[in-house]
């Protein structure tokens, strides 16, 4: 299944002026990184969003979202999807964002 090209238009709106990134399709669609880490993305019609792997069970418990699944079917912690109707508005998309890019300017550039 293709990903959602709207999501996609809409990250690239919020991320535009972010230093370091570089959108790559990844996943089956594509990922937003920032200094060669991953930020966010869209995976069919759900944001991927990286995250602090400590925050981990409290991000679970959020309305919309859901594991992300790693090759073997194991959840990734620090990884996320979130739903379609967890970002909807453009306020909740820019919050998930924030989340991802604060993560991965937390990390070393590679």
């Amino acid at each position: 299944m293709a990903y959602d090209p709207k999501l996609e238009k809409r990250i690239q709106e919020n991320l535009k002026s972010t230093r370091g990134l570089v959108e790559k399709k990844m996943f089956g669609g594509v990922g937003f990184m920032i200094h060669g880490n991953m930020a966010c993305g869209v995976m069919e019609d759900d944001l991927i969003v990286r995250f602090d792997p400590d925050q981990h069970n409290q991000i679970m418990k959020r309305a919309h979202v859901k594991p992300f699944m790693a090759t073997r079917g194991k959840p990734m912690a620090g990884w996320i999807l979130v739903e379609p109707e967890g970002c909807r508005t453009d306020k909740a998309l820019a919050d998930w964002i924030k989340m991802g890019v604060e993560f991965a300017k937390s990390l070393p550039a590679k």
